[in-house]
């Protein structure tokens, strides 16, 4: 078992998770993805106390079962999970949907891009402030090795 905290990824479709996990990969996260297809999955998952509690979540929206807005309102009102970061990928631009997830308390919006170069952006600024908080871990680039 890794000593890193997963990262949840929470998407239905499974482009998009591609696009995520390989973003992950591409930044050079060490933290283990685990991949959920809906609310549902995912509460399952959080729930088990076997499970190792995520470092964060990459929670999409718009999902069947339980959507990325009723698992955040599940989340706000559990002791064990509400503390856990949570940042909204998704492709609704919709003004409400932002002000939704805020009100139930997301690190983060981040629109998904159809460029990957983009998308690639701001997984790289989210990645990097959790790194920062120490709760996603990247490699070393190589010039800074020997620091």
């Amino acid at each position: 078992m890794s000593l890193l905290k997963p990262i949840l990824l929470v998407e239905d479709d499974f482009v998009d998770a591609s696009t995520a996990k390989q973003a992950i990969q591409d930044l050079r996260v060490r933290n283990p993805v685990i991949h959920k297809t809906d609310g549902e999955e995912a509460l399952e998952y959080l729930r088990d106390q076997n499970n190792d509690k995520p470092a964060m979540i990459l929670l999409d929206l718009n999902m069947p079962r339980i959507n990325g807005i009723e698992l955040l309102q599940i989340m706000k009102t559990d002791a064990e999970l509400q503390q856990i970061p949570v940042v909204a990928l998704t492709v609704s631009k919709y003004e409400q949907d932002k002000l939704d997830t805020f009100d139930f308390g997301v690190a983060g919006y981040v629109i998904k891009a159809v460029d990957y170069d983009a998308f690639l952006r701001a997984m790289d600024i989210i990645i990097q402030y959790w790194a920062w908080n120490g709760l996603v871990e990247k490699e070393r680039e190589a010039t800074n090795a020997r620091l």
